[in-house]
């Protein structure tokens, strides 16, 4: 260990740290970092993806319900190098490359007992305002972390793609729930960052037609051109001024999608598994009529939180509404997963469409984020934000 990095460890350290104190306004302030405890990493931030969550934060200064209450760094998809490690950590090193699981549950209640601690009533999570005092997010220049909750990179896969593994975490989540059988027909609506894992995830474990859906044509040409999806479909732009027009408009969707020719020859008809990652109720409503007797629907996206859904359409056909929150137990499974390529294999590294430098840069990433085509009309899938003292995120 270098003098440096020994330095790191004993004593306290200065770092830059964006930091939100209103619906956008960001601030880059000063900030003293102690050393890691016996049971930490210190880890200097080289890559963060921005969020969905982030951006509602960023925007609006709450997320749903949920109202920040202090300033609060936002950041939580994010991947490092390990700077400093704590006296009874063995199993890392100053160097390391390492992605960040940055939920930490309370380890004790029935929940956490059982491995389900993603819906931990105690977690706290980086860059959520839901506890307090505020888990401050990972846009920061270092951070001290649990080692337990750290994982180590192999060499060839970058710290973007450490980054991704949260994301990519959720989509893993998300088929373990569907618990798909070998060559089902799968649809997934919305062709964002996280509906493109999700149907990645779909054709990985063996799904044998994933169909990706979303009204922005060119997300769904991204996803079929970048082997993410098998086939897709664009929803066209049709609103129901009453909720007899709007389920019948739902039921049209379903049944254009049921027309969809399969992998394996004929058309789709009804899906096996449907992952709903928009939370737009006319996709929801869709997602119930396109699903088979005795299928699945996931719901990930986190959208309209009260819906108007034709609930007896599912009831009636034994149709599983199943409910997806964040991620349990993922991380190594998504190492394996973006360590892997091959001809028909997902690209997942063409996700980061968008790359900035710098915390001063943070302010013009997140704008960036909030939307779904830049200046030249280059679709924005997942923007990064560049981070650390070496500013780098291809060691």
């Amino acid at each position: 260990m270098s003098a440096e990095n020994k330095s790191d460890v004993q004593e306290s350290k200065q770092i830059r740290a964006s930091v939100l104190h209103g619906a956008k306004d960001l601030r880059i302030e000063s900030r003293s970092l102690s050393p890691p405890s016996p049971s930490e990493l210190q880890i200097s931030i080289r890559s963060t993806g921005l969020c969905g969550s982030d951006l509602h934060y960023y925007r609006h200064y709450r997320n749903g319900d949920i109202i920040v209450q202090e300033p609060m760094s936002l950041g939580h998809e994010s991947a490092g190098v390990v700077v400093g490690v704590g006296s009874s950590v063995t199993n890392f090193q100053v160097g390391d490359k390492v992605a960040l699981e940055v939920g930490q549950p309370c380890e004790q209640c029935e929940r956490c007992k059982e491995g389900r601690y993603n819906i931990c009533k105690a977690m706290r999570f980086r860059s959520s305002a839901k506890s307090f005092p505020h888990a401050q997010g990972t846009l920061q220049e270092r951070i001290n972390h649990p080692a337990a909750w750290c994982h180590k990179l192999p060499d060839d896969v970058s710290l973007d793609l450490g980054a991704l593994l949260e994301p990519l975490s959720v989509a893993i989540q998300a088929s373990r729930r569907a618990q798909l059988g070998a060559g089902a027909t799968v649809l997934v609506f919305g062709a964002g960052a996280v509906g493109l894992l999700v149907a990645a995830m779909a054709k990985i474990s063996g799904a044998g037609t994933v169909v990706i859906a979303d009204i922005d044509a060119g997300r769904v040409q991204f996803a079929v051109d970048n082997k993410f999806a098998h086939r897709g479909f664009t929803v066209p732009l049709k609103r129901g001024s009453t909720i007899e027009e709007q389920l019948e408009i739902a039921k049209e969707t379903a049944a254009e999608i049921g027309k969809i020719s399969k992998e394996s020859g004929g058309e789709v008809d009804e899906v096996d598994a449907v992952f709903e990652c928009t939370g737009v109720p006319s996709c929801v409503q869709a997602s119930i009529y396109a699903t088979r007797p005795g299928g699945k629907i996931l719901l990930i996206g986190m959208g309209t939180p009260i819906q108007t859904l034709p609930i007896s359409a599912a009831a009636l056909r034994e149709v599983d509404i199943v409910g997806v929150f964040r991620y349990a137990n993922t991380y190594p499974t998504g190492i394996e997963v973006v360590s892997k390529k091959g001809p028909d294999y997902p690209d997942f590294s063409k996700l980061v469409t968008h790359r900035y430098k710098g915390l001063e840069a943070a302010v013009e990433a997140f704008e960036m984020a909030g939307k779904t085509k830049d200046d030249s009309g280059k679709l924005v899938i997942k923007v990064v934000l560049e981070t650390g003292e070496e500013e780098s995120s291809s060691l």
